[in-house]
């Protein structure tokens, strides 16, 4: 442990951006004694001012100093790389007179970009969710927001896969009203399962449970495990419900509607039960503005609830 923190220590300390500055001002200064000594040496010439050094039979090298204006652009070249380095960050931790920063300037653009769309959402945050879903310009805006912003999980046609959620359907881990799609966008959820092997027994005894949340579902399974499994199963009705319902304020599933969401089968249920999992679902907060998560909640809830534009 203690040569991790070392090693992490190496890396955060201040050696690296005095090594970087270190480097770049070196180079300059190279450059600048490189032209310094071209124009100072004096090469060994004879008297046709040419080196002695021939090839191809009469292609003589000539002894002639460089343009002027040649010399000129490396002197520019090496002022403007001074100026540049003490008004922007360029020597190691150093942040440059004007203070500028790829994360001031991503933040300005952006900012800049909200501020010209804000009317075009501040027309949409009088109408209630149903309507806006059913509007033909949010809906399209909402389709644009959700292909850039969603669909890398849910999928181009929201339908999800395995480990992430279907939005066309009626099936909801935390509710599908558009206040807690809302609040689902903007804060983000962290579904956790926690392995539960060692308090529902044995392995015979997750099999079993395995069995019995099948049979909720009317899923292949065998029924003498399953009713085996059914006393085992309270240890999973805190969070699922004695039914298997689920709870919708806890995000844990509904083991009855034959939708699974990290894989159906014996198989997976007993990976499951003894792996628990963690499925985090990222806050959108700081990437999107509120009206724009007012426009994008509306369209998920359309995709399950008929909302289709015009309609």
């Amino acid at each position: 442990m203690s040569d991790i923190s070392n090693l992490t220590n190496d890396f955060i300390s201040d050696f690296w951006s005095f090594y970087v500055a270190g480097i770049t001002l070196a180079s300059i200064l190279a450059c600048v004694l490189l032209l310094w000594f071209s124009g100072k040496a004096k090469a060994m010439t004879a008297s046709d001012n040419t080196t002695g050094h021939v090839w191809d039979g009469d292609l003589r090298e000539m002894n002639n100093p460089l343009p002027r204006w040649w010399v000129w652009m490396f002197i520019i070249t090496i002022v403007f790389a001074l100026a540049y380095l003490a008004l922007y960050p360029g020597l190691g931790a150093y942040n440059g007179k004007l203070g500028w920063t790829e994360r001031g300037q991503y933040d300005a653009e952006i900012k800049k970009g909200n501020d010209e769309i804000a009317p075009l959402y501040a027309r949409f945050s009088s109408m209630k969710p149903e309507d806006v879903a059913r509007d033909p310009q949010a809906h399209a805006i909402g389709e644009r927001l959700f292909q850039n912003n969603c669909s890398q999980c849910h999928g181009s046609d929201a339908r999800g896969s395995k480990g992430f959620p279907n939005l066309t359907d009626n099936d909801w881990l935390y509710g599908g009203a558009p206040e807690t799609i809302k609040e689902t966008i903007t804060k983000g959820r962290i579904g956790n399962m926690p392995p539960m092997a060692a308090a529902v027994g044995s392995a015979d005894d997750v099999k079993n449970v395995a069995n019995y949340v099948l049979s909720l579902s009317k899923s292949p399974h065998d029924a003498a495990r399953a009713e085996l499994g059914k006393a085992k199963f309270m240890v999973c009705a805190a969070c699922h419900g004695v039914d298997g319902k689920g709870n919708q304020a806890l995000g844990a599933p509904n083991l009855t509607d034959n939708i699974w969401l990290h894989g159906s089968g014996e198989n997976a249920i007993i990976a499951m039960v003894n792996g628990g999992k963690t499925n985090p679902m990222p806050a959108q907060a700081e990437r999107l503005t509120e009206g724009q998560i007012q426009v994008l909640a509306s369209y998920v809830w359309g995709l399950s609830n008929g909302g289709k534009a015009g309609k």
